[in-house]
């Protein structure tokens, strides 16, 4: 993708030497008009020999100090002071052999006087203003000798003052020219900068990134964008022409949430993202494209999975070991034992770590149909009540340990056996920990808004330390020795599998105990 980065930027000593071109091209031309039109419009009339003389003078200094050679000679502050210099003792003869103040020539100081303010520097500017008032005021003064009644020392006065304010105040302005442009050149060279960074960043990009114009025709693309496309070259070429499927789904807007499209040049799987309406009208403007290859992302997820599922694999290995081991131990003790008693430990035994096996796959097995899910709007009380019921526990003291809390007509859009599954995990959890009183285990649900509900599970045990907060939803992770450290982390599976989202609040001291929220749909 090609990014421009020039800036028109120009630093000080250009811009100072452009202006002195142009000034002296002001220069020149009121020299050679005081030379050829002088006499004819009243200039002069007092010594017609003097002011030819000084207007020849003055053409051909600005002809001779306007070369580049003298600026290489001189120097550029030592030129602007030597012009000032000639221009002031010019005007100044001009005006005395034209009448004095009332030929004009006083304003045509002030000009010339603001253009040498604008390249000089210092106290410079002080100068000419000083040495523009000495001339107006010595001429007045020797025309006032000669002539008492042609005296206007309070105009001149004005004229004088006006020298020094012009002089400032373009010298004011002329810094702060000066200043913006050199703001102007730093930013320009950070936009440069930043502008081959983006260029670079582009170019090196991984997602696809074409620019579209208005009609159809490609303006920019980055290497990534033709190689998705099959192509060398697609800058300035219909996009039609190029990848149909993808132009047609530009013509009708598109969509910044994306679309999925197989191109038949490449047979790559896209998800195409486009940003319509970039610098300009509706009609006028650049659609922007984003093109990201799917197949490298569905090859790393499903190295994600793989690794997963090694994982996974390589910790069921070592899980079901041990209960393999101590069954066989137990099988072989069994064979030579001959008491009554120690037979019904052994085969005890067996028969636990054989259920701990079972239920171990039968978590796994859970785990591998989570996709498929079948929500239904399940009553939740009336589940709660059901699942209270399926939970054996024998005395009706010991059924007194839970507790629900639920409006009748809630209702949960979760997968029936997902949603018991859930519950099982967590209510074992919770009576093994609990105190056992009754009420200790409670169940609460509130509808939150939005069709959302959240179900709290919360029991009155000792509750969990950090260290064992940050790894509890981990797969084979427990901390009960019959445990097989699956069932929270299948829970959180199966909730976020229908859509809902299984957490651990963080400790309560005012109320201690492990507390889970599931929240999910009111409805599928």
């Amino acid at each position: 993708m090609k990014v421009p980065v020039s800036f028109p930027g120009q630093d000080e000593d250009t811009i100072q030497h452009k202006a002195l071109h142009y000034f002296n091209l002001f220069r020149l031309i009121a020299a050679v008009l005081f030379l050829v039109l002088g006499a004819r419009i009243g200039l002069g009339f007092e010594a017609p020999r003097l002011f030819w003389f000084v207007a020849l003078f003055y053409v051909a200094t600005v002809l001779v100090l306007g070369f580049p050679d003298a600026e290489k000679r001189i120097g550029f502050d030592r030129l602007i002071t030597v012009q000032g210099f000639v221009d002031v003792l010019v005007m100044t003869i001009i005006m005395w052999t034209s009448g004095g103040y009332s030929s004009g020539i006083p304003v045509l100081m002030m000009i010339v006087l603001a253009g040498s303010s604008l390249l000089a520097k210092g106290r410079i500017v002080l100068f000419m203003a000083a040495l523009a008032t000495i001339g107006t005021l010595t001429e007045n003064v020797w025309r006032t000798f000669a002539n008492p009644d042609a005296a206007d020392f309070f105009r001149v006065a004005l004229t004088c003052i006006s020298f020094f304010i012009i002089a400032i105040m373009a010298r004011l302005l002329a810094q702060r020219a000066l200043a913006n442009a050199s703001l102007a050149e730093a930013r320009g060279a950070a936009l440069i900068r930043q502008q081959a960074i983006n260029a670079h960043i582009i170019r090196d990009m991984q997602v696809g990134v074409i620019v579209l114009r208005a009609d159809g025709t490609v303006r920019q693309a980055n290497p990534s964008a033709c190689m998705l496309l099959g192509q060398d070259y697609v800058e300035d070429r219909l996009l039609a022409d190029i990848a149909p499927a993808l132009a047609e789904y530009c013509r009708t807007g598109g969509d910044e949430t994306g679309q999925i499209i197989q191109l038949g040049q490449t047979q790559h799987l896209l998800r195409c993202r486009v940003t319509s309406h970039i610098g300009g009208s509706e009609n006028e403007s650049d659609m922007l494209i984003f093109l990201t290859d799917l197949k490298d992302l569905q090859r790393r997820m499903q190295q994600l999975k793989l690794v997963s599922l090694g994982r996974l694999t390589a910790s069921m290995a070592h899980e079901i070991r041990n209960p393999l081991s101590a069954i066989t131990q137990a099988a072989e003790l069994l064979r030579e034992e001959k008491r009554a008693d120690m037979q019904m430990r052994l085969a005890n035994i067996i028969n636990d770590n054989s259920r701990r096996i079972d239920r171990m796959i039968r978590d796994v097995l859970a785990l591998g149909r989570r996709d498929r899910t079948q929500p239904e709007a399940l009553p939740l009380a009336e589940f709660v009540n059901e699942l209270f019921e399926a939970f054996d526990l024998g005395e009706k003291k010991e059924k007194a340990i839970f507790q629900a809390d639920i409006a009748p007509k809630l209702t949960l859009g979760i997968d029936r056996a997902h949603l018991h599954q859930i519950f099982d995990n967590l209510l074992s959890n919770a009576h093994r920990y609990c105190s056992g009183k009754p009420g200790s285990i409670r169940i609460t649900a509130r509808n939150t808004g939005e069709g959302l509900v959240q179900v709290h599970v919360h029991d009155d045990g000792p509750g969990l330390d950090e260290q064992v907060r940050a790894h509890l939803f981990e797969p084979f992770f427990t901390t009960h020795a019959k445990g097989t450290g699956l069932g929270l982390y299948i829970a959180r599976e199966l909730a976020e599998a229908n859509g809902f989202t299984l957490e651990l609040l963080n400790n309560d001291p005012e109320r201690p105990g492990a507390h889970f929220i599931l929240t999910g749909r009111s409805r599928p």
